[in-house]
């Protein structure tokens, strides 16, 4: 069993060891090592545990993580890149978006269902995948069936009514030869153009013709809320409805892609793809509570709003404890459910959360305020950084943008400065001068005549010279 589950984990972190995840983080994040080392471990763990006995794995619990740091420092980041590391469930919350149960607003089991709901996405993905090369030669088919439509007639039952036969209020009387649809055998003519339609869709010749297809018509979710956050499907109290289909007009290209989705959700089967779900979301759901500070009561006086606040704290504690939570799926167990609280802690501390709480968060880690070093690294090393997402964008304007090193060093040390001395909202900050400094030539854009413009320091400094004063730091706006 435990060779199973092995096997059934995502093959993007199998075999990775904890360096490894580190290296694949930095490519996108700089810096906070110690957190990147954190998550790392934790994600270890994971595959570690699946190789345990049964008994052992079960008494396992993942090692929940709170990471305290300023905004704009990485902590969002690295929960994300780590959930798309490992293509598993993920979800993002705010806790301030939660409130005790009794009160209008959403109530913490939420979290569960919306991490089903993405789980129930990913291993859904995961199957279609799987049989996506059926489905394309299905949908290829009726894509020719559709240029090239076949001899097919339907034969009604000899001497009855059909109405008369489906109310029971009649005898229908059946021909063996007209018991079934019958279909006429295709004349060599038929059979000749489907052919050569047939290579003509292999090579790509007709991506741009249109045709007219049967298109899937998705159903309107009626689902009932009940207490208990549960939720009815009101379908499934009177059985499944019927598939309903329009015709459409489209591209082939278009109408490709399409039916392969139509097909390959009809060849997977629903009942084992929420049964892996399920698991995937017990085993390897991870669940980011951002804000968590700010249910923090940062003073001992307990009135107010900071009731309210202890009230949500109570609430997550048996999510994050390990319960089981009803989800139109079926129950959830969340034992096994990795959790990453994150907050700034500027105005209240980790101590201020209620002590239970404490004790589900074992691992600290302290995310450091970027330096001026740091905003450099991110302007140029990162796989997304800024500078080549701005060339990128420039370029489809045919507009070759180029920076100069010194231009950069200006960049990150003005980036460095403002948050010094104004709000410091990390890396944030870098957003908002890039914009301000590209304003002017990402709007006169694509009418300029030199193809090649050059951002050095002086263009930097001539276009923050009236918003920035070293004398008057209050007048900083950005």
């Amino acid at each position: 069993m435990a060779e199973e589950l092995a096997l059934n984990a995502p093959a993007k972190i199998q075999g990775m060891t904890p360096k490894e995840i580190v290296a694949e983080l930095d490519k996108y994040i700089i810096g906070q090592d110690s957190a990147k080392r954190s998550v790392a471990v934790a994600l270890r763990n994971r595959y570690r545990r699946n190789q345990l006995p049964d008994k052992m794995r079960e008494e396992i619990h993942p090692k929940n993580i709170l990471m305290m740091g300023p905004t704009g420092v990485g902590k969002t980041e690295i929960a994300r890149r780590l959930a798309k590391l490992m293509d598993a469930p993920f979800i993002k919350v705010e806790a301030t978006k939660f409130t005790e149960v009794g009160y209008v607003g959403r109530d913490v089991e939420s979290i569960i269902r919306d991490l089903m709901e993405a789980s129930m996405r990913v291993t859904k993905q995961k199957h279609m995948n799987e049989k996506r090369a059926v489905a394309e030669e299905i949908a290829n088919e009726k894509i020719i069936e559709a240029i090239i439509p076949g001899n097919k007639k339907s034969s009604a039952p000899s001497g009855s009514n059909p109405f008369q036969f489906i109310m029971g209020g009649g005898r229908a009387t059946y021909n063996k030869t007209t018991e079934k649809i019958e279909e006429k055998p295709e004349d060599s003519q038929t059979s000749l153009a489907r052919e050569q339609v047939r290579q003509q869709l292999k090579d790509g010749l007709l991506e741009e013709q249109y045709v007219e297809i049967d298109v899937e018509e998705q159903p309107k979710e009626n689902n009932l809320d009940v207490s208990q956050g549960g939720t009815i499907q009101l379908g499934s109290i009177f059985g499944d409805m019927p598939k309903r289909y329009k015709k459409k007009k489209m591209k082939v290209k278009d109408a490709r892609r399409i039916l392969t989705e139509q097909e390959a959700a009809n060849l997977i089967d629903m009942d084992q793809v929420t049964s892996e779900a399920i698991e995937n979301c017990e085993q390897n759901g991870i669940v980011f509570i951002d804000e968590i500070d700010k249910i923090a009561s940062s003073s001992g006086i307990k009135a107010g709003i900071d009731v309210s606040r202890e009230g949500v704290q109570r609430d997550i504690l048996p999510i994050v404890e390990g319960s089981v939570v009803n989800t139109k799926y079926g129950p959830v167990k969340t034992d096994h459910v990795l959790f990453i609280g994150a907050g700034a802690f500027h105005v209240s501390k980790p101590t201020d959360l209620i002590p239970e709480l404490q004790g589900r968060f074992p691992i600290r880690v302290e995310l450091e305020p970027l330096t001026k070093h740091d905003f450099y690294r991110i302007l140029t090393e990162p796989d997304n950084a800024l500078l080549k997402q701005h060339k990128a964008l420039f370029g489809t304007e045919g507009v070759n943008l180029t920076f100069t090193d010194d231009a950069v060093e200006e960049i990150a040390s003005m980036a460095f400065m403002m948050n010094e001395h104004t709000e410091n909202i990390g890396a944030r900050r870098l957003h908002t001068i890039m914009e301000k400094l590209l304003e002017d030539i990402s709007y006169q854009l694509p009418d300029v005549e030199d193809k090649n413009i050059v951002i050095d320091p002086k263009f930097v400094q001539d276009k923050f010279s009236e918003t920035i004063k070293q004398d008057d730091v209050d007048r900083f706006i950005l």
